[in-house]
């Protein structure tokens, strides 16, 4: 089995030209930028709320005004909103999202039967885009399918509050397998996604290269054969494409140590914008035992039918 595995993409073909009508256009760039620009603004205005706080600049009044967000965050969890999720579908516009399911109706099935999988996603991205628009379309029994995360997201406050709308947990290993170790009150399998490669993926890949971090992401396989699940490995096309970062210097080592997106990155017109370039979701069923050896085959195989070079290192 392959360590790390490397996806460069080929100068695409030109495709006939898709019209959108510009207001849908913008209203999906605006949507798609919430999350980016927060990204970048919320740590440096904790940061700043934390000084004043402590300092109690630049008065006894003001700065408690300043800082009330943060302390009205901190009481506040993270809670799932579907009636947010479903504000996000300009964004579908705007991505030109596509996804494609095999075998779904053989998920739900067994699900319905009380089986539990788990569905591992690949690359990881600065923001996951694609992630966000399956989550704008997906339907109710979907949504209810948590997302692993890293603790630093689940706590920092109010990206906690913004990103908690997608149904994030913890992405401890003890965690996973106390959601996949028990049912649902009507009997059916519970199921977890998470993203394999985590954030050290982001750093390892570019708008031309794809690598799919998977040498030291071998735990997820062990715990699926402990709890006796299936994995089903999903690709999120233009997940690393849509944003830039930075890859070197302290903020992207800040990054890499909390598990989270700290560093600087850029998008359209090198402003914290994604950029409009498609991106969807392919997701296929393959059953434990053929992982072991199947599961870089048959996903590169999907990633080589749209013109794409795979090589292993």
């Amino acid at each position: 089995m392959c360590k790390q595995s490397t996806t460069t993409r080929k100068q695409p073909q030109p495709l006939p030209s898709v019209y959108k009508p510009f207001h849908k256009w913008l209203l999906g760039m605006l949507t798609a930028s919430i999350f980016s620009i927060a990204y970048l603004v919320i740590p440096i205005y904790l940061l700043s709320a934390m000084i004043c706080l402590l300092l109690q600049f630049p008065s006894s009044h003001s700065y408690l005004t300043y800082a009330f967000p943060v302390l009205l965050s901190i009481l506040i969890p993270p809670m799932p909103s579907k009636i947010l999720l479903r504000l996000l579908r300009p964004m579908l516009d705007y991505f030109d999202f596509e996804t494609i399911q095999l075998d779904e109706d053989n998920i739900r099935k067994q699900i319905t039967n009380g089986k539990s999988f788990l569905f591992a996603a690949q690359p990881h991205g600065i923001i996951t885009y694609c992630g966000m628009c399956a989550a704008a379309t997906n339907p109710d029994d979907v949504l209810a399918v948590p997302t692993a995360a890293a603790s630093v997201v689940l706590n920092m406050p109010i990206l906690k509050n913004l990103m908690g709308i997608f149904n994030l947990v913890d992405a401890s290993a003890s965690n996973i397998k106390r959601i996949l170790s028990k049912k649902n009150k009507d009997g059916s399998g519970t199921c977890i996604l998470i993203y394999i490669g985590g954030i050290a993926e982001l750093f390892k890949s570019c708008r031309t290269e794809e690598r799919l971090y998977l040498a030291k992401r071998k735990g997820f396989i062990k715990l699926a054969l402990r709890e006796g699940v299936d994995v089903i490995p999903i690709y999120l096309f233009g997940n690393t494409s849509v944003l830039s970062a930075l890859k070197h210097g302290p903020l992207a080592s800040l990054s890499r140590k909390f598990q989270v997106s700290l560093t600087l990155f850029w998008g359209k017109w090198f402003l914290p914008v994604p950029r409009d370039e498609k991106v969807g979701l392919l997701g296929f069923m393959i059953y434990i035992l053929e992982m072991l050896l199947l599961f870089p085959c048959l996903l590169f195989s999907f990633i080589c039918s749209t013109s794409c070079d795979v090589h292993y290192i």
